[in-house]
């Protein structure tokens, strides 16, 4: 046998072995990320943390081969839902755990470390340091095609930017959620379209903001999300009355009302208050005073609203009484 063609196998052999690796570290990867969303319970970061606290525990226990950089993700989960609680500190601190854990600076766990400080920096009051941490966090997990974490960090890009650029982050990141092939990506669009929604409306662009609240609520519906696919609707009706177009906008309200109500779902606060405004504008105070005072019974109760829109709260509560 020639030289040539024995050269020519071993190259074949090493390649093929090469995607045979490639393909094994992309499933334990994909593996890696679907233990992270399951163990997470976004409305309940309490429960979460120690979910990832049991979780890290049985990683250092285990009899296999202790992973650092994926221990050090988990760090950083640990770490996000320490930030929900307004446990910036703590955050931290688990931060620099994370940091002093992982191995690869060019991993999936490092873009991680980086959106989690960030997210901290953010939450914090600190959105000056948060800013430069998403950047990096997106130009590395571009270039790794690490979707699911580029399309977040571009979907924080596009709240710590300056408003003339923040929607120009959220359509990078629905771009990247359109196209890629990662289902967790895919996961992402319901709140691209809800966030993108918001910024034309912020920015008095109703009819653009109602285009992308009904792209929200379509995706929401092929999802059979029903509590996810009520608050799209919400978006909806909301935008109709920024439009004018206030019988329209009483309709979906008030089919909120009723589906809640037959449901056995706890009442909407924000569903009161929307019908309350809807009333006011049709010249009915009495009956825009009844669903104010139903709003401000629950959303008071609101620590963010309490913490950060007491004005919202005070005007509910005025209205109430009249």
């Amino acid at each position: 046998m020639s030289k040539f063609l024995l050269y020519l196998i071993l190259f074949l052999s090493l390649l093929i072995a090469g995607f045979s690796c490639s393909e094994k570290g992309s499933r334990v990867q994909d593996n890696q990320l679907r233990q992270i969303e399951r163990l997470w319970q976004y409305n309940n970061p309490k429960e979460s943390e120690s979910r990832f606290h049991a979780f890290l525990d049985s990683l250092k226990s285990s009899s296999d081969k202790y992973d650092h950089d994926f221990a050090a993700e988990i760090l950083t989960q640990i770490a996000r839902a320490q930030g929900l609680q307004g446990k910036f500190k703590q955050g931290l601190e688990s931060i620099y755990k994370a940091e002093s854990e992982i191995k690869s600076t060019s991993g999936r766990g490092w873009v991680r470390i980086l959106m989690e400080k960030g997210r901290l920096h953010n939450s914090s009051g600190n959105g000056d340091k948060a800013l430069p941490l998403f950047l990096e966090a997106w130009q590395l997990a571009s270039q790794k095609r690490f979707d699911y974490l580029a399309i977040d960090a571009a979907h924080m890009l596009g709240i710590v930017s300056e408003p003339s650029q923040q929607n120009e982050w959220n359509l990078k990141a629905l771009a990247l959620a359109e196209s890629s092939t990662m289902s967790e990506a895919k996961n992402w669009l319901g709140p691209l379209y809800n966030n993108i929604g918001w910024s034309y409306h912020d920015n008095g662009e109703y009819e653009k903001a109602l285009e992308f609240f009904e792209k929200g609520e379509s995706w929401r519906k092929q999802m059979g999300e029903s509590e996810s696919l009520r608050i799209a609707r919400w978006t909806v009706g909301r935008t109709l009355r920024s439009l004018d177009k206030i019988d329209e906008a009483l309709a979906v309200q008030l089919n909120l009302e009723a589906e809640i109500d037959s449901s056995g779902a706890n009442p909407d606060g924000y569903v009161y208050e929307e019908l309350g405004e809807i009333y006011l504008l049709k010249g009915k105070p009495d009956k825009a005073a009844e669903y104010f005072s139903k709003a401000y019974e629950l959303l008071s109760q609101d620590e963010w609203l309490r913490a950060n829109q007491p004005e919202r709260l005070e005007r509910l509560k005025s209205l109430s009484d009249q």
